[in-house]
């Protein structure tokens, strides 16, 4: 017989089970250090006398050891544990931006100094990301499954909100080194909480032929599907010249024209808000087409970078990030939801890096010529690039017939889903990974 206080208690949808709610929370402590921690490096180095090309260079100093690690981190998370390989990660982040944090705090940092520690934060992320993303995918399962991504996306999101409002105001108020160190902790509190994530449902992979052989394997499925490699390459540009313009540009034009940290720190708030609101319609919303409906939401990335080139005043930048934040979150629910529909689960991480790889591969170059770029052709000129490129390869993608065709699949499943919840191995659902034949989902892409 049940109590009368157990049936008050609040009851979990059945595919939030403990892995999932696990990672919730570490992506709303994570995400309420990082959105901060953004800010407060672009505006560490402006401190320390640099420039723009000095702020780009940072920038792609983080995301170059990210682009060369990807594909072996990406591997190695489908062949070790998940969970460790996302707790080794975190460690070194908290490493890296605790001395960032000590660095600015204690005085001037040198260039160099922010370069390195940038240089080992981009590495962590290199192994975190695939692993986050195909523990992600194989915590969830049916029917349901979108719903669960977006709820996700919503939670994570929700907590770039504050994230970002609330480094901003300490940016301001306290310097950009405490912002940083509350990084470092979110980190170690993230990690503390990823060490406890079950993996005893998760099928042990077979001994392979080496890393090389999972490379190999993984390429083979990333190219296989016309989909997933058109989109990647479209976001290869997509994502470079939106960070250029939010790394590199956005603090500088706050700087010069919207009155410093504080409002673009407000801007970055509506954007998050922006993608907890569009979060918030795909836990209702199931479009039948997903990447055409997805990739139509890619056309209103190019706002920003437009509204940063006029420049609007702060609530004009402010409504046009809520637009574009809350479009791509219908994209990044569509996105990986087709990945968890059309990748089988133990390729998850691989597939996912090769994603990960074609998406950030060009950041590095575009954060290091974004300070040139403004030299030679003006930062408007620049910024107005950036919005007219977007437009064109988000564009060329829908002439991929699979880019417009491919639909969701609704097929029921009446099983218990052991990745959900944490039970006893049950049969596997074939919606969720052995769909192999048909011909990565950006967690993170631009959220």
């Amino acid at each position: 017989m049940t109590s009368p206080a157990a049936s008050r208690r609040p009851r979990r949808p059945a595919w939030a089970g403990r892995n999932y709610t696990l990672l919730t929370a570490a992506a709303i402590v994570t995400n309420l250090g990082s959105h901060g921690a953004l800010i407060a490096a672009a505006f560490a180095v402006l401190d320390a006398g640099g420039d723009g090309g000095d702020v780009g260079l940072v920038a792609a100093a983080r995301t170059v050891p990210l682009v060369l690690f990807l594909l072996v981190g990406g591997a190695v998370a489908d062949r070790l544990p998940r969970h460790r390989v996302m707790v080794a990660a975190n460690t070194l982040n908290c490493v890296s931006q605790g001395a960032f944090a000590v660095l600015v705090i204690a005085g001037e940092p040198q260039l160099w100094h922010m370069l390195l520690l940038s240089a080992l934060g981009g590495t962590g992320q290199a192994f975190f990301s695939p692993a986050s993303e195909g523990m992600l995918m194989a915590s969830v399962t049916g029917e349901q499954a979108s719903r669960a991504f977006a709820m996700y996306r919503m939670a994570m999101h929700g907590a770039g909100i504050g994230g970002a409002a609330l480094g901003g105001a300490m940016v301001a108020a306290m310097g950009p080194g405490w912002v940083l160190a509350v990084d470092a902790a979110a980190f170690a509190v993230a990690g503390g909480l990823r060490a406890f994530l079950d993996v005893r449902h998760i099928r042990a992979r077979e001994p392979g032929e080496g890393l090389l052989s999972d490379l190999r394997d993984g390429w083979k499925e990333f190219i296989g599907r016309p989909w997933l490699w058109s989109i990647v390459a479209q976001f290869s540009v997509v994502v470079a010249v939106v960070g250029a313009a939010e790394a590199v540009y956005g603090p500088l034009v706050a700087r010069d024209e919207l009155g410093g940290p504080g409002p673009w720190g407000l801007a970055l708030g509506a954007f998050g808000l922006g993608t907890v609101a569009g979060a918030f319609l795909m836990t209702r919303w199931k479009p039948r087409r997903l990447l055409f409906v997805g990739t139509l939401c890619v056309f209103p990335l190019a706002l920003p970078s437009a509204a940063l080139a006029v420049p609007l005043p702060v609530s004009g930048l402010a409504a046009v990030m809520f637009v574009s934040g809350a479009a791509i979150e219908v994209f990044g629910v569509s996105w990986i939801t087709t990945m968890h529909q059309e990748i089988p689960e133990e390729k998850f991480s691989r597939v996912s890096a090769y994603d990960w790889f074609g998406s950030v591969g060009m950041v590095p170059l575009a954060t290091a010529l974004a300070g040139p770029a403004e030299s030679v052709f003006g930062r408007s000129s620049a910024l107005w690039g950036c919005a007219v490129l977007v437009v064109v390869v988000t564009a060329a993608v829908l002439f991929v017939p699979d880019v417009r065709n491919l639909t969701r699949r609704t097929k029921e499943i009446a099983q218990a889903v052991p990745a959900a919840t944490g039970d006893k191995p049950g049969p596997r659902d074939p919606v969720a990974g052995d769909a192999s034949a048909d011909a990565e989902g950006s967690v993170r892409r631009l959220g």
